[in-house]
């Protein structure tokens, strides 16, 4: 089923970034190589953010509605519902969307029957994978990753444009503080692999 929706109504949290350290070692060998190598050293576990960080952050991207497009919809008793099995986890894999409409128009946007795909003039964008997944998710950006894609509207920060209706030029009115919340706390979810495909860019019409 597609709806139509205007873009000024869509909101969209890109996707977002966390990374980890590794501690390594090296063993000491005598010349001979009769010394056995040293023991390694403890690996230290990462940091876990501060409870009342993760839950202000939790209460941010609750109150911006975040889980409104980047958490898919299924269909229960009373009609499209949260797919809470799936939270925040972005576009299904396995859906697809028609092509977009012309750059010429009409500008419809269409929206596929998940919430989590769009269609309009721009090409077609998939909302992102906000889970802590490390491979199809934001586990492996950093804080400063986040904070930089949200305030430059790229893809962590130096990437790729990011595509409406995600309003990035309104997140990027939050200070660091609300930001690092937010990433504190979608760095606790419980990580989906959920591999989103990467968004399409229309042709820009000859002149």
């Amino acid at each position: 089923m597609i709806q139509h929706r205007s873009y000024g109504t869509a909101r969209l949290l890109m996707p977002v970034v966390f990374g980890m350290a590794a501690v390594a070692y090296v063993g000491a060998i005598d010349q001979a190589g009769s010394k056995p190598p040293a023991a390694p050293k403890a690996t230290m576990a990462p940091k876990a953010a501060p409870a009342a960080l993760v839950k202000k952050g939790e209460m941010l991207v609750k109150n911006h509605g975040c889980a409104d497009c980047h958490t898919p919809a299924k269909m229960g008793p009373n009609g499209p519902e949260a797919d809470e099995a799936h939270a925040l986890s972005g576009h299904p894999a396995d859906l697809k969307l028609p092509p977009p409409p012309k750059p010429e128009g009409p500008w419809i946007v269409s929206v596929d029957a998940s919430g989590t795909a769009w269609s309009g003039p721009w090409g077609i964008s998939y909302t992102a994978n906000l889970t802590s997944d490390k491979e199809t998710g934001i586990g492996a950006w950093t804080e400063q990753q986040f904070v930089e894609t949200i305030r430059n509207g790229r893809h962590q920060g130096r990437g790729r444009e990011i595509l409406p209706p995600m309003p990035w030029q309104a997140f990027r009115n939050m200070d660091d503080a609300e930001l690092k919340a937010i990433f504190a706390y979608l760095q606790s979810t419980t990580p989906i692999k959920n591999k989103v495909p990467d968004p399409v860019v229309a042709t820009p019409v000859a002149k």
